[in-house]
């Protein structure tokens, strides 16, 4: 079915497309901020490495409060724009150029990310307003409710497989470069490297995460349940945990720089 011609005038506009090209720069300091704290539990200073623990860091600094509201208007149009890939498919203002883009599956990888992005931008706007319960004592606390059911815990375990597949799919795109597919430019070495190692070292991470979620379900422990931070915990307890974290902050700022690049670069 042919897609009315407002709807392609308001894709290929281009100041449309420069304001979810903006969400990628939010999403790209939050990168940076998750990679901070990582780098803060590798020396011992502690800390939430998930989106939280950015926005505790965010919300200390001068001006905090109107940075956080600023990256959460950020995130609006590039969720919005998300939202448009998972009902049209991907790179909507290509005007449907390659078949593939309206696959089922590139739809719901577009509505994933639609999720990830509302559930940061939530986040954003809660420490905002002065709620700024760290997300780790969030998904601990939900998962503990969770748990007293039968029910509760296959909810939790197909969370976890969720997440783990999400995860390994990153390692994967990363591993296999298929993330060029997602530029309109190579961007040369530096862009390939930047998005090889940030995608598989952040694959690999939220790939844990999924697992200890199934191992909170079956074991009834909500601390495992507490998602990127959970992750990154495990490992620092880890045999060489200061090594793992080093990768994974590394991993982090990696897939910031990158993030950078698709402002820049990224198919609409």
């Amino acid at each position: 079915m042919s897609r009315p011609p407002i709807v392609d005038r308001i894709l290929a506009h281009g100041g449309v497309r420069r304001t979810a090209r903006a969400g990628f720069v939010a999403s790209g300091l939050l990168h940076f901020l998750i990679a901070y704290v990582i780098a803060r539990i590798a020396l011992g200073r502690g800390g939430h490495a998930d989106p939280s623990g950015a926005m505790a860091t965010i919300a200390a600094a001068t001006d905090g409060v109107l940075i956080l509201w600023a990256i959460a208007a950020a995130l609006v149009p590039l969720a919005a724009w998300r939202l448009a890939e998972a009902l049209l498919g991907l790179h909507p203002a290509e005007g449907g150029r390659d078949p593939s883009d309206a696959s089922l599956g590139n739809r719901l990888k577009a509505l994933g990310l639609l999720a990830v992005y509302c559930s940061v931008g939530y986040t954003c706007v809660r420490f905002a307003v002065g709620r700024r319960e760290p997300s780790s004592e969030q998904n601990s606390g939900a998962s503990a409710v969770l748990m007293q059911s039968l029910s509760g815990r296959a909810l939790l375990v197909a969370v976890g497989v969720v997440v783990a597949v999400i995860g390994g799919y990153y390692a994967y795109k990363g591993a296999s470069r298929r993330f060029v597919d997602d530029l309109t430019t190579s961007g040369g070495r530096v862009v390939l490297v930047l998005g090889i190692y940030g995608y598989v070292a952040e694959g690999i991470v939220y790939a844990l995460a999924g697992v200890l979620v199934i191992v909170a379900a079956v074991s009834a422990d909500p601390a495992k349940a507490a998602g990127l931070d959970a992750a990154v915990q495990a490992l620092g307890s880890a045999t060489s945990g200061d090594a793992l974290l080093v990768f994974a902050a590394l991993g982090f700022a990696c897939y910031g720089l990158y993030s950078l690049a698709l402002a820049r670069w990224a198919r609409m």
